[in-house]
């Protein structure tokens, strides 16, 4: 080395000796880049050519007293119109290593607006990043709104309850929970009269409710507004998994723009689970913190979509939280414009969905069982119902429901949607294999069942 600097200080005078200097130091710079696998180093050289012939010298000189190990793989690196070499410890032998070296990987790239993480051909649409809820939220808190409704007891004003809602049309319709609007005797709407209404931006309006269900909880409110109003989308819960993120937006004790996040633990939770009686619904079920006053308020997924409504949490725990799904939700507001109400068929069976585990447990109870792989099973049939006088028997398995396979009782319900008085085909299986076809004609629910 010391030959070389001597060659080119007196060939090419100091400044090509700073220039030399600069080469080895990247050269040194090679050597730790090709001895660390992680590494992703680029180096890039320009070379006046006046220096060119006194490296490739260096270099030819440097290969002939390279000794040769097994543990010593050397590379040619090329550089422009240069090549240096580089040496890398290798547990593997020379002639196993290959002479190619794969070009630096781009970094990932995450879409401020989404979350989204892309990576040249491959991006996870689902990933979550640092402003994720947030963005979600932003997208529906304009349209959050609180509400104010009278409360009344023996016909005397017992103050005010509370609760939240979301604007999900800009006309000034507004989705929220039937109990924060709607006194109920029984199952009996009760009017409760003009509701206030206040927007994020200030903004406050006497609202009208429009329409309430007691059993789905859902209700509908009417503002008018002269100026333009927020509305958020509606999204869709039938793609929601146990897992996925979730946010809860409201006005719990007249905190307004309060934002809690969470996960779903459940996309199926039954009322019957929940000791609640009356008809049969599902809720989702997350671990977002709510309290008073978020009733009403919308649950939003990370896209910024309204995949349900707020509804109530389990007073005595922390991390139970239900929603009604949206998906219900917005048959029951389809109700509402086409009937004015909700309708709801009545048949007078207790049903239960099948799976193997059940199938092989009534199997071993009684072997004239149904030879069925799904289905739903008819324990009970109210005598005096539709289903008895189509002729339905306990332990009859519904298979096929108006000319559709079925395999739960969900799949029925929305088959019949609001159907009533209209003859409907169903084909059970009873024991032995005994398929028979029967007709049934479902009857409008008594609301106070």
């Amino acid at each position: 080395m010391n030959h070389f600097l001597k060659v080119v200080s007196g060939s090419c005078g100091r400044n090509s000796l700073i220039r030399v200097v600069a080469i080895a130091a990247a050269g040194s710079g090679l050597y730790y880049g090709s001895s660390n696998p992680d590494s992703k180093t680029r180096i890039s050289l320009s070379i006046p050519a006046t220096l060119h012939e006194s490296v490739l010298v260096q270099r030819q000189m440097s290969q002939s007293f390279t000794p040769h190990s097994p543990f010593i793989s050397s590379d040619c690196w090329q550089f422009g119109n240069v090549s240096l070499v580089s040496s890398r410890v290798n547990p593997a032998s020379s002639g196993s290593i290959k002479k190619e070296y794969p070009v630096t990987k781009e970094a990932p790239v995450k879409e401020e607006t989404t979350g989204d993480v892309k990576d040249g051909k491959d991006s996870c649409c689902r990933c979550l990043g640092r402003d994720t809820i947030a963005n979600a939220a932003a997208r529906v808190c304009p349209a959050v709104v609180n509400l104010s409704a009278p409360r009344e007891f023996l016909g005397i004003l017992s103050g005010r309850g509370i609760g939240s809602g979301a604007i999900v049309d800009a006309d000034g319709t507004i989705l929220t929970c039937a109990h924060v609007v709607v006194d109920f005797h029984g199952s009996r709407a009760l009017p409760k009269g003009k509701v206030d209404v206040t927007l994020q931006d200030g903004r406050t309006f006497e609202g009208t409710v429009l329409n309430a269900d007691f059993h789905s909880d859902i209700a509908i409110v009417k503002i008018n507004s002269k100026t333009p109003l927020p509305a958020a989308k509606l999204g869709t819960s039938s793609k929601l998994c146990p897992g996925d993120w979730v946010v809860a937006m409201g006005c719990p004790h007249y905190l307004q723009n309060t934002v809690t996040a969470g996960i779903v633990s459940c996309v199926d939770r039954k009322s019957s689970d929940l000791g609640l009686g009356g008809m049969r619904r599902e809720y989702l079920q997350t671990d977002c913190a709510i309290n008073a006053g978020n009733s009403g308020g919308p649950l939003v997924n990370i896209d910024g979509e309204i995949v349900g409504v707020n509804i109530m949490k389990v007073a005595a725990a922390d991390g139970l939280s239900f929603a009604v799904p949206i998906d219900s939700a917005a048959k029951i507001i389809e109700q509402f414009k086409k009937n004015g109400r909700v309708v709801r068929p009545w048949l007078g069976l207790k049903m239960l969905d099948l799976n193997d585990m059940i199938i092989a447990q009534l199997k071993e109870r009684d072997p004239s069982f149904p030879n069925v792989k799904s289905g739903v099973l008819v324990p009970v049939v109210t005598p005096g119902s539709p289903a008895h006088r189509a002729g339905f028997l306990p332990s009859d398995v519904v298979i096929k429901f108006d000319g559709k396979p079925v395999q739960s009782i969900k799949e029925i319900i929305e088959i019949m949607g609001d159907r009533v008085g209209e003859p409907l085909k169903v084909v059970v299986q009873r024991e032995n294999d005994k398929l028979v076809t029967l007709t049934v004609i479902p009857e409008e629910a008594n609301p106070d069942m």
